[in-house]
């Protein structure tokens, strides 16, 4: 029996009218075959991937990005594809792009993913996963030029960590803090703020993690690099805590450690801008993880109650616990703890593990 086909469902008559349109016109150009149309993934954005069927891609298939203005903008995508591209790194390529409409045809890089691979492999798979992930980020922090990226700046800083108190304090958890709680928060704030600023700027993916990296195909570069859209110049252990402290996928805090050891000096070796003295590089790790898990603490409840897209919430444990360790382990940090728990509840106090 033949398995169902995945239709494709528009929100919106104009949007569907306005992609087709569009395919039909790059359809010869590519031999794509438009009746092999199915959906191939979505993310937290309001972008969406389609994949279909073409006699001039190496692997049969490329991708459609459906991005729709003026929710995306897909030049960023645009700009920093190139970018990747030009430093010799694994990436879609963009064929085709009507960046008014927010449509684009990529390259299809497959759809194996780091993160199914990481959970299935036995630890000596994991390892060299990994390292190969460490290695690419050395690649992309030497190869893109920051300079040609937005400026990871104070006041973006700023708004990240205020989506923690609007989306996850008051809106999940019901809870309005009181004056002095709000001058924790404030100066906890400005606390991580400064940690970052202060740190030697390269490019930053943003999201460097398992969900969005590929394992390296026969004659790739790299491994595959997917959703960089939003890649800006920032601190230097921006990616590198996104890799090790992951949304969906977690580690023993030594392996932790491990990897980290054998990015700081693969990053030595390469010239790139980190600290020699490893204990104070692994505290602005540990501090730069904590601005991110505290903003995804605040975007996961977002997805939740602005965007319809509860599943996200599911994970909130983990990053309590994650940004719990920090805050206990730094006696400036430590006031946060407070400020955890209500919200945490048992899973904190009971030392949440994953």
């Amino acid at each position: 029996m033949t398995a169902a086909v995945e239709k494709i469902v528009w929100a919106h008559a104009e949007r569907q009218a306005a992609f087709e349109g569009w395919i039909a016109g790059v359809a010869p150009r590519h031999g794509l075959n438009l009746s092999s149309l199915v959906p191939a993934s979505a993310d937290a954005s309001f972008r969406r991937y389609l994949r279909v069927g073409a006699a001039t891609a190496a692997g049969g298939s490329l991708i459609v990005m459906d991005a729709p203005p003026p929710l995306e903008d897909v030049r960023p995508f645009m700009h920093v594809a190139d970018l990747a591209a030009a430093a010799g790194l694994h990436v879609p390529r963009v064929l085709e792009a009507d960046a008014e409409r927010g449509f684009l045809l990529l390259t299809d890089l497959g759809d194996a993913l780091y993160l199914d691979a990481l959970r299935d492999a036995a630890p000596a798979q994991a390892d060299r996963l990994m390292r190969e992930a460490l290695s690419a980020l050395v690649h992309w922090q030497q190869g893109v030029p920051a300079a040609a990226l937005p400026r990871y700046d104070e006041a973006l800083l700023v708004r990240e960590l205020a989506l923690f108190p609007q989306w996850c304090v008051e809106r999940e958890f019901g809870i309005t803090w009181s004056a002095e709680e709000q001058g924790t928060w404030r100066r906890l704030c400005q606390l991580l703020t400064a940690s970052a600023l202060a740190q030697p700027v390269v490019a930053v993916h943003a999201d460097w993690m398992p969900r969005n990296l590929m394992p390296a195909s026969a004659g790739a570069a790299s491994p595959g690099i997917l959703d960089f859209q939003d890649a800006v110049a920032g601190p230097v252990t921006y990616d590198l805590a996104s890799l090790l402290r992951d949304a969906f996928l977690s580690w023993e805090e030594e392996q932790e450690l491990d990897w980290a050891v054998r990015w700081w000096q693969q990053a030595r070796r390469a010239g790139l801008p980190v600290d020699a003295d490893f204990g104070e590089f692994w505290r602005a790790l540990e501090w730069m993880g904590l601005q991110r898990h505290l903003k995804v603490l605040g975007i996961f409840c977002r997805l939740k109650h602005r965007d319809g897209k509860p599943r996200y919430a599911q994970d909130l444990p983990r990053f309590f616990a994650y940004a719990q360790r920090v805050a206990l382990r730094y006696t400036p940090l430590k006031p946060l703890v407070r400020l955890l728990e209500p919200l945490s509840g048992a899973a904190v106090r009971a030392g949440y593990t994953f």
